[in-house]
């Protein structure tokens, strides 16, 4: 019987495959651990024709091939393998699919000339075992003897190879000789053997889901052997013997080298989660976005694992990560503000406020309006916004503030930092019935007015007063005829007031006692002398701004992601503003009379307060006319104008006062002091006067068209802008590849010109970087640059604890009838039919009793 030959021989033994060869290199464990002195080996190296031919199916290979192939890693033992050597010579199968070059990232390789018309090679031995060799292009084979500067350069082009080849790559054993690296192995993924499954004593057998291995119980190996020496990374030895079956081409995408996730991919995922789509409908979208499943890298599981991921690498460092971001913005952009405070070591609160907030204060804080915010963050620290409306009746945002509890003195704590970041108090101050706020408002801002929500209070009118009065009255519509009015005086609201509980009889009600008690803080007829008083007379415009701010951000969100999100909103929130600047500024007019005043007024106002001051022009026009005139000893005229409806019915007359010198005029509606725009009464009497532009002292600033400086809108104050220099040059990248691909969309040629490029720049890229576990390319360095901030930043101030504020817990909160009698009843549970004739079993028509009983 012949014994297989020695390891010496083996080691310098030469096996060949169809114009190939490959050094014959794994050697037994004990071989392994011996010093790397004692290898001899031998590379021959031999190119291939693009042309050369697939061997056949009848092809014989020798016995001394098969104990080369098979003695190697002594995968048989001597008996096996001295069986094999006297059987006869075995025959090589070829894999019967035909299938060209992968589908799947078709710009990491190209088209190939003679790219084979089969994946792979089989083999069968006489003792059934069966055995897979790729049949790769030559340009992607690794070349023994081989130097690479880098191991990452190794790896990469052995996971190109493997790619090709249908398999996946994981890093082997390392030899060291005296504490120092000499050898490392490159295996195939599914080398090994399965680990025994681990019993827990506290959990049920059947409740554990175990996932079934991959791998194929065997120690043979498909491998390559490198050499470390001197910096210099030397391919020893190859194997590309298989003893699994490799991954069709059509199937690669779902290969784990192909399920990495890239810079890009990862970058999509994070952008997606800024607008508060999560990591499945993110994969559908670039699903849609590349054309299929097999274009896309990774699986819907791998997005979601890196969402998870993101979230634990920012860890017990965001809050530090978050005040170093905010410091960025400190040190890069003009005018910018933040104040924070820490309680124990950890953050209690913090407000910002950046150069555009402060001019948009500027401009537009005549009425400001807070309201607290829940669950944006994982925190539970309460979100609040400041918020106003602009000069387009849009809102506004003049800076944020985050609280960790809602008591008097974080409040207090956040309206002085807010005073601190811009100057000046409001005129008015618009919150809720919160009891903070009504302490908290008059004693930070001592030269403001404090208004009460109108619609929180006449919220509440269903539950405070019978149904039965108000559903058999109409004492809800004298209610809120009254409360809404905003041309009555205070002495008119009191009496009509007390009329109206007489008449219902609800002197003694306690709720509309209480609410009369504080009259002065919610009944516009307390607030008709202050300026601009009904620009805001709820909190509609800053719960619609709070609820924008949720439609990006999450409860599950760290303070660095919540932070991105809020910068994401607010980038929306300029950018329809801008979008309103610019339709203001293109727009022509188009009068609907045939007043000067009108195209003034087109000039001097935006499109949005010039649509509501054309209403007043015309009606002043077609509505309202003269009924008496009287003049005064001081130049003065008093006008009495008559307002009519659309139906041409008189609902009351108002007295303009009206200076012939200077064209100023004053209506008893207060029109102008109450919006900042005139009335219909004052602009009949322009008409009747001959006026044909507005005066000076009736134009406010916050209206006009150039109330905001044009640099607010310039690129370098938007958030959503990287001034990174590699940021911009990758976006211009894009649009550039996208426009040609646009301009060539339908030019055959020209696209099969532009992916050649593509593809040769491609190659000189890779060649000089590349692009697999480098440096820049390590998990946690693109988590950083996504994120924006270095993480191996020493933690000064830790993360806050969760807090404990309204809306946290559950079934805690009492809820009012009105919110009772919206909540859907329970769904009545499915009654089953019985037969109507013997009341037992189901419908007649499956009544077993009655077809017993023979009737059917």
């Amino acid at each position: 019987m012949e014994t297989n030959p020695p390891t010496s021989e083996l080691m310098s033994s030469v096996r060949s495959f169809p114009n190939r060869f490959f050094c014959s290199d794994f050697q037994n464990d004990e071989e392994f651990n011996a010093p790397a002195s004692v290898y001899t080996y031998m590379h021959v190296d031999c190119s291939r024709s693009s042309e050369a031919p697939v061997r056949s199916p009848d092809v014989v290979v020798s016995n001394n091939f098969m104990n080369s192939a098979f003695n190697d890693d002594q995968v048989m033992d001597n008996e096996e393998a001295s069986q094999d050597s006297q059987m006869q010579p075995m025959t090589v199968a070829i894999s019967g699919s035909s299938h060209g070059p992968s589908m799947f990232d078709e710009s990491s390789r190209g088209q190939l000339d003679g790219w084979p018309s089969n994946p792979y090679f089989v083999f069968d031995t006489p003792q059934g075992t069966r055995y897979w060799i790729p049949n790769v292009a030559d340009k992607f084979i690794p070349v023994c003897g081989k130097s690479y500067p880098t191991f990452a350069d190794v790896l990469s082009m052995y996971e190109l190879y493997a790619f090709e080849a249908g398999f996946s790559v994981k890093k082997g054993q390392t030899k060291v000789w005296n504490g120092i690296p000499t050898h490392k192995y490159l295996r195939c993924s599914k080398y090994g053997k399965p680990q025994p499954k681990r019993t827990f004593d506290t959990l049920d057998e059947s409740s554990v889901k175990h996932r079934r291995t991959t791998f194929t119980w065997c120690d043979y190996k498909a491998s390559i052997l490198v050499s470390i020496s001197n910096d210099s990374y030397t391919v020893l030895s190859f194997n590309d013997i298989h003893n699994h079956e490799l991954v069709e081409s059509y199937n690669r995408d779902l290969s784990k080298i192909s399920r990495k996730l890239s810079f890009s991919t990862k970058q999509f995922i994070h952008n997606m989660s800024l607008n508060r789509i999560g990591p499945m409908r993110a994969y559908r979208c670039l699903v849609a976005l590349k054309g299929g499943h097999h274009n896309v890298n990774g699986t819907p599981v791998n997005f979601k694992n890196f969402s998870h991921q993101l979230r634990i690498f920012i860890g017990e460092r965001d809050a530090q990560v978050f005040l170093e971001r905010l410091r960025e913005r400190f040190d890069n952009l003009p005018n910018f503000f933040f104040y924070y405070t820490v309680s124990n070591g950890k953050l209690s609160s913090v407000f910002w406020a950046d150069e555009i907030s402060k001019l948009n204060y500027k401009a537009f804080g005549h009425v400001l309006a807070f309201d607290a915010t829940y669950n944006t963050n994982r925190y539970k620290m309460v979100f609040v916004p400041f918020t106003g409306v602009d000069h387009h009746f849009q809102c506004v945002t003049f800076g944020a503030g985050l609280i960790s509890t809602e008591s008097i003195e974080s409040y207090v704590w956040l309206l002085k930092a807010f005073l601190k970041a811009h100057g000046t108090q409001p005129t008015l101050v618009l919150s809720d019935q919160d009891p903070s706020m009504l302490q908290v408002v008059p004693m930070v801002f001592t030269e403001s007015r404090h208004r009460l929500c109108m619609w929180h209070i006449m919220k509440k009118l269903p539950s405070k007063i019978s149904a039965d009065v108000l559903d058999n009255t109409d004492l809800r519509s004298c209610i809120h005829r009254l409360v809404w009015n905003v041309y009555i005086k205070p002495e008119t609201f009191e009496s009509r007031w007390n009329d109206l509980l007489q008449t219902f009889r609800l002197q003694d009600h306690s709720w509309l006692n209480e609410m009369y008690n504080i009259k002065h803080l919610w009944v516009p007829a307390y607030f008709r002398e202050l300026p601009m008083c009904c620009l805001m007379k709820t909190t509609s415009h800053c719960e619609s701004s709070n609820a924008a701010f949720k439609v990006n951000s999450t409860s599950a969100n760290t303070l660095v992601q919540f932070m991105m999100c809020f910068e994401n909103r607010v980038d929306s929130q300029r950018y329809r503003q801008r979008v309103s600047e610019y339709k203001t500024s293109s727009t022509m007019f188009t009068g609907n009379t045939d007043l000067a005043i009108e195209q003034h007024a087109f000039a001097i106002y935006t499109n949005a307060v010039f649509a509501q001051v054309q209403k007043e022009i015309i009606k002043g026009k077609f509505l309202c006319y003269i009924t008496n005139q009287t003049e005064t000893s001081d130049s003065s005229l008093l006008i009495d104008v008559t307002h009519l409806d659309k139906r041409n019915n008189i609902t009351n007359v108002y007295q303009v006062t009206y200076n012939t010198v200077d064209q100023s005029a004053s209506c008893s509606c207060r029109n102008f002091t109450r919006i900042g725009y005139l009335c219909r009464h004052v602009f009949c009497v322009y008409r009747l006067k001959n006026v044909e532009r507005i005066p000076p002292q009736y134009i406010n600033d916050r209206w006009r068209r150039d109330a905001l400086p044009k640099h607010v809108f310039s690129i370098s104050s938007r958030y959503g802008v990287n001034p990174h220099a590699l940021s911009v040059m990758r976006n211009e990248i894009l649009d550039l590849v996208t426009e040609c691909v646009d301009v060539a969309r339908t030019d055959e040629d020209a696209l099969a010109k532009l992916v050649d490029q593509l593809r040769d720049f491609k190659i000189n890229v890779l060649s000089k970087q590349p692009l697999s576990t480098t440096e820049n390319e390590s998990n946690e360095c693109q988590m950083e640059e996504i994120v924006g901030q270095p993480i191996n930043i020493p933690v000064e101030v830790a993360n806050p604890e969760v807090a404990r504020n309204k809306g946290c817990g559950t079934h805690t909160r009492i809820f009012g009838p009105g919110e009772k009698a919206k909540a859907k009843p329970p769904k009545r549970p499915k009654q089953l039919r019985l037969c109507k004739r013997c009341g037992v079993t189901p419908p007649i028509s499956t009544c077993h009793r009655w077809a017993r009983w023979g009737v059917w």
